[in-house]
């Protein structure tokens, strides 16, 4: 299961506002472990409480 949120726009600093994830994260996900995409869903939940939420946003 991808974190992905179906909104796909990067900011300035290359990371999707939806999901978070750089887009180097976004290319290696399909080559990860299932322990390594966890880790990463984990790291995801840390990024989403420091950001707005996409729809304050727009």
């Amino acid at each position: 299961m991808s974190p992905c949120m179906s909104i796909c726009t990067l900011d300035e600093d290359q990371v999707c506002m939806g999901c978070r994830r750089t887009l180097e994260e976004i290319r290696g996900w399909a080559h990860m472990s299932p322990a390594e995409q966890w880790q990463l869903v984990e790291e995801l939940a840390r990024r989403q409480k420091g950001q707005k939420s996409w729809r304050n946003i727009f």
